[in-house]
């Protein structure tokens, strides 16, 4: 039973993808039985009356007629679901609230239509293509909404990312991790934390829920045969965000602009605008199809291009005429957690911003893959590209170089295919930097090819 520490703590978050705030009974009742029949074929949630658009609680006043017309309009949800108006006494104010549960016996319908919660939004399926990706997903129930009792104590939960959510999010530190945990509905009817809790919470949930790493990865050129770099980064999927984000940073080319002649602070521009990958990278995490395990979300950087992609096409319930329009998430707890850290502006416009923002730098409009593996495709500017492979080639170099020194001071016997093997290069690469190496007069073979040792020469065998 919901209590008034629970309002406030509700009211001090905002409204989210368990939480609709009205002032007041609508006029037409069916609105509220609406957002509560949303509710149902979520995640469950709760519907606060007595609370403006600011999050204030100003309190209401409903006489019987009212609340018999809200009971009423409830029972018409079919199947059956079981809840109804109460009210709490929050600081001297009524406030009426519905609970709603996560229906156990979905879909939820109400005067033939199915409702369901976007993010903090209430959206209705109006097409065939929209019930039928519905009825399927109900099927094997949202991946985020499954429990994981695998994970099952609360020391497994990121501590420190818990306080950052709280900070981003406006929730008050001092508000107890149960509270939050039972509010933003991260348990199950067992009490085990649902998968969207573990990816979101939990300090290494790829350990658990196997491929829920991203994968970022470096090409010399234009196609996938040179990997100049390859990293697999995991923990909870903000820090994902995060480390995907600074990766990017060191592979794309960035500029400063330092405002005030000079005095100013410094701001970034990048050659793909920044927003551009916050907006992609967000929207894989939220919506990949974790049912996938033989796939991992993909961040792959070439010279003239950059490409993301991440499991599962298209949701179906989007026709493709709304693709960029409208919005539906096959992780709608994740989704609703990145929106309370404000890291998901409006819901359905993403792909608009991505397209505008394209537009704006003097790029060239994104390319999207919408079946199979969904993939944006974003071009880099020409002479980035030339910039970048130059760069990449000289890093590229300057490593195996300093691969090469490393591998003969550690033993000194080793062979040139040993090295190729080690390194991941060509044989020929490997003789090649040898070559500059024996011309820099910093190594040298001592001995037959068969039989003879590497040297590196130091400063004092010159002298």
């Amino acid at each position: 039973m919901i209590n008034p520490d629970d309002i406030k703590f509700l009211t001090a978050s905002g409204e989210g993808y368990n939480a609709e705030f009205k002032v007041s009974v609508p006029s037409k009742v069916k609105e509220l039985t609406e957002e509560v029949c949303a509710f149902a074929n979520a995640a469950g949630g709760v519907v606060l009356i007595g609370v403006n658009d600011t999050n204030q609680i100003i309190g209401v006043t409903i006489d019987n007629a009212k609340r018999s017309a809200i009971q009423n309009s409830l029972g018409e949800i079919t199947p059956h679901l079981s809840c109804s108006l109460s009210f709490v006494e929050v600081e001297g104010k009524t406030i009426g609230v519905i609970e709603v549960p996560s229906g156990p016996k979905k879909p939820y319908v109400l005067s033939g239509t199915i409702y369901v919660r976007i993010g903090p939004n209430t959206q209705k399926l109006t097409t065939a293509e929209q019930m039928r990706d519905f009825f399927q997903q109900s099927d094997r129930i949202y991946f985020d909404e499954a429990p994981c009792p695998e994970f099952s104590s609360t020391t497994m939960i990121d501590n420190d990312f818990l306080l950052v959510f709280k900070a981003e999010s406006h929730i008050s530190v001092n508000v107890p991790d149960e509270q939050l945990f039972n509010n933003l509905k991260l348990f199950s009817t067992d009490q085990s934390f649902k998968n969207g809790a573990v990816l979101f919470f939990g300090k290494n949930p790829e350990n658990i829920l196997d491929k829920a790493i991203v994968r970022c990865i470096a090409f010399q050129g234009t196609d996938k045969r040179y990997i100049i770099d390859d990293k697999p980064y995991g923990g909870n999927l903000y820090q994902q965000y995060q480390q995907t984000m600074q990766w990017l940073r060191g592979k794309l080319n960035i500029r400063y602009d330092i405002e005030g002649q000079g005095s100013g602070p410094r701001k970034e521009i990048w050659e793909i605008p920044e927003t551009v990958f916050k907006e992609a990278i967000i929207n894989s995490l939220s919506h990949r199809d974790y049912y996938d395990k033989g796939a991992v979300i993909h961040i792959e950087v070439f010279d003239d291009r950059v490409e993301i992609s991440n499991p599962g096409g298209l949701v179906s319930a989007i026709p493709l005429a709304d693709f960029g329009k409208r919005s539906h998430s096959r992780n709608p707890l994740i989704f609703g957690l990145f929106a309370r850290m404000h890291l998901v502006e409006q819901v359905g416009s993403g792909i608009g911003r991505i397209r505008d923002l394209m537009k704006a730098a003097g790029l060239p409009e994104p390319v999207f893959q919408k079946e199979g593996i969904f993939t944006v495709t974003l071009q880099r500017p020409v002479d980035s590209s030339q910039k970048s492979s130059q760069k990449s080639s000289q890093k590229s170099s300057q490593k195996s170089s300093q691969k090469i020194i490393e591998l003969v001071l550690d033993n000194s016997s080793i062979s040139i295919f040993e090295m190729a093997e080690i390194i991941g290069i060509s044989t020929r690469a490997v003789a090649k930097q040898i070559a500059k190496l024996k011309k820099q007069g910093i190594i040298e073979r001592i001995g037959s090819d068969k039989s003879g040792i590497w040297v590196i020469i130091t400063d004092s065998d010159n002298e």
